[in-house]
């Protein structure tokens, strides 16, 4: 039943990696959301926020102009308020799509440092072993002819016959 036993170290090679891919998800899914989280409150924050001139604050557009660029000209907000805002808003969305694609970069990195280089070490390092106790259980075949003395078998007498 030598089959039973084949690849057992393979097969605890998996059951470590898949456990151990458990606790860096975790990290991973844990560090996106409180990521994201600042992000989007970063985001929002830029998004509401209106640059106004002195004479535009008089005329009263900070009543006018609050909240999303949508809901601003829904509200009244003049033009050359939401025209003077808009680059800095798409600055502040530009900024935003450079985090999350930073953030996913930093992530995939985690990912192979923290658990793609430990599997592949773990599994080098048992197919390392599994060699070495391989060519451990084995003795080479010149060896073992030499090493131990084959039976000695008593003489034997040659008959030898003579023709007349």
């Amino acid at each position: 039943m030598a089959w039973r036993h084949k690849n057992r170290w393979f097969r605890r090679w998996l059951m470590v990696i898949t456990f151990w891919f458990v606790p860096v998800l975790i990290i991973a899914v844990n560090e996106v959301r409180v990521e994201m989280a600042y992000n989007k409150a970063d985001l929002q924050k830029s998004l509401s926020n209106w640059e106004m001139t002195d004479a535009q604050r008089e005329a009263g557009a900070v009543a006018r102009c609050h909240g999303t660029p949508d809901e601003a000209r829904a509200a009244g907000c003049p033009e050359d308020v939401l025209a003077a805002t808009e680059i800095k808003h798409q600055e502040a969305q530009n900024e935003y799509a450079h985090r999350k694609a930073t953030l996913a970069d930093y992530l995939w990195h985690a990912f192979v440092g923290y658990w793609i280089v430990p599997a592949a070490f773990l599994l080098v390092l048992g197919m390392l072993i599994g060699g070495v106790r391989r060519a451990l259980r084995r003795s080479p075949a010149g060896a073992s002819t030499a090493s131990s003395p084959a039976p000695s078998s008593p003489p034997t007498k040659v008959k030898t016959t003579t023709h007349p």
